[in-house]
């Protein structure tokens, strides 16, 4: 399994954006789907977005639609997850997350089906 790092977070104003880089200790990150997923205090995680590396393939909770847009850099072994638009609803602390996977698709957007997490980066949108 990977070992996963977040960074990039930090205080944004409304209507801002952000770029959130999760980088990966591998050498390839074929096989493998990477998430996104963001916590807030006494709340359950939620996930946002997937990217299945071995086809390319994105995904999305409807709740971001149109605002988050999730990439890779296969030279960097880097996934990011943008962020435009920012609302103060979208302050949360960010986890990207991978499991193993050959198909297509993604996994559902349940933490549980991801094994390997990074610590989070702590997003926070205000004036």
């Amino acid at each position: 399994q990977l070992q996963l790092q977040e960074s990039g977070g930090g205080l944004v104003q409304p209507g801002g954006s952000l770029k959130l880089p999760c980088a990966a200790s591998s050498l390839t990150l074929d096989y493998y789907a990477i998430g996104w997923f963001r916590q807030a205090p006494g709340k359950e995680r939620e996930g946002v977005s997937c990217i299945n590396n071995n086809d390319g393939s994105t995904y999305y909770a409807d709740s971001v639609k149109g605002r988050f847009a999730i990439s890779r850099d296969n030279a960097k072994n880097t996934v990011y997850l943008q962020i435009d638009s920012q609302k103060p609803e979208d302050t949360d602390v960010y986890y990207c997350a991978s499991e193993v996977w050959f198909g297509g698709s993604c996994p559902e957007f349940m933490p549980d089906l991801f094994r390997s997490w990074g610590q989070g980066t702590q997003v926070t949108v205000s004036s």
